[in-house]
């Protein structure tokens, strides 16, 4: 095995969270297709296809599901977003909206600040120490 595909990540709908992750966060749009009972395979990844493990967009169905969406770690970071150039990325979610928690930090494995996505879920920008 040579690496993670695919993490699903519950959202209430998929049309804001395809705007979120491609717009304010940089991703593209690997996939979107319709599925027979009503749901869509929706696949969102950062940077070029194959290189990085993709999000699987997944609208909540139940009661369940739903209590999860934003909430997905239980308050943790779930989720590390890694950049070549913090400031740069930094700046540009900024300007597009993404709520970043905490200023940015230089610790000794890296820069890094932590941001909500658009339903709360914390997640990481960070560019690695060289």
């Amino acid at each position: 095995m040579s690496r993670i595909a695919l993490v699903t990540l519950v959202v209430d709908d998929y049309d804001e969270a395809i705007r979120f992750y491609t717009e304010a966060l940089g991703f593209r749009l690997a996939e979107d297709e319709p599925r027979p009972d009503g749901s869509r395979w929706v696949v969102v990844e950062p940077g070029a296809a194959g290189h990085g493990t993709g999000l699987l967009l997944a609208r909540a169905k139940n009661e369940a599901q739903h209590g999860r969406v934003g909430d997905q770690t239980g308050g943790r970071v779930g989720f590390f977003l890694h950049t070549d150039d913090f400031a740069r990325d930094h700046a540009r979610m900024r300007d597009a909206g993404v709520t970043f928690l905490e200023e940015p930090r230089h610790e000794p494995y890296g820069s890094v600040a932590v941001f909500q996505d658009l339903y709360g879920n914390r997640w990481d920008l960070l560019q690695p120490a060289q």
